[in-house]
């Protein structure tokens, strides 16, 4: 009996005819635009509880849809004021079955549960080809900082906020340079928040000025405050020791 071997060249050959045959994978990571934008809609997701507790600062950690028609998301919150987060959770229509999952001296976690009343806008990012960098809360809504290839898919994703009554404020906006290491320029308002409290003293020994002072007088709350530093130095050392 004898056993036929397939030629190794034709086999060669055809993985480099199926190799040819395959397209290129599409690029994107050269050039492109960062935006800061602050978005608000009153049934923007936990929008209400926002407005009832100013004082926290919330970063969504991670969302999973658990089931169809179910999508939880695991939030963390940074300041003092828990007790006026948790009310507003109660009565926020855009969440549902609220759960404290850990704490932390100063910041707790918590699970919440999509509604259909809630307004999102992080699929869009994505579907309209963009890059999600950073997202927290604000006084009235939402501040994200965001990576399109270009100005045709920014203008997507406004047309979508337009389209919904979602209110767009641009906070900073600058072109990424080929090779960005996408560390985002320091924004307007870390800007001003970081030469105020270097020419009031903050960072001096002893302190000039408090973060509570510098949230009087910048007319912010603390935890925004301590939130908009920490990104700020952090921002800087990546930019820096990179």
């Amino acid at each position: 009996m004898s056993i036929d071997f397939a030629d190794p060249t034709e086999s060669l050959e055809k993985l480099s005819d199926a190799t040819d045959d395959r397209s290129p994978i599409q690029s994107q990571a050269d050039g492109g635009i960062v935006a800061q934008l602050r978005l608000d809609h009153p049934d923007l997701f936990l929008g209400p509880t926002l407005r009832d507790a100013p004082d926290v600062t919330v970063e969504p950690d991670y969302w999973t849809t658990v089931e169809p028609e179910r999508t939880l998301v695991f939030v963390t919150v940074y300041g003092t004021a828990f007790d006026q987060f948790e009310t507003g959770l109660e009565t926020d229509p855009t969440v549902t079955d609220p759960v404290l999952v850990d704490r932390y001296p100063d910041r707790r976690v918590y699970r919440v549960a999509l509604t259909d009343r809630a307004v999102t806008f992080t699929a869009t990012i994505a579907t309209v080809g963009g890059r999600l960098l950073e997202l927290s809360s604000c006084r009235n809504g939402w501040q994200v900082q965001l990576r399109f290839a270009d100005r045709e898919q920014l203008v997507a994703f406004n047309d979508y906020c337009r389209d919904r009554e979602i209110s767009v404020t641009v906070d900073h906006l600058r072109v990424s340079d080929d090779g960005d290491d996408g560390v985002v320029a320091l924004t307007a308002k870390q800007q001003e928040l970081l030469t105020v409290a270097h020419e009031e003293g903050y960072f001096d020994v002893p302190r000039g000025i408090s973060q509570d002072e510098l949230a009087d007088r910048l007319d912010v709350s603390k935890s925004a405050i301590s939130q908009r530093l920490r990104r700020a130095i952090g921002e800087l050392c990546a930019s820096s020791l990179s």
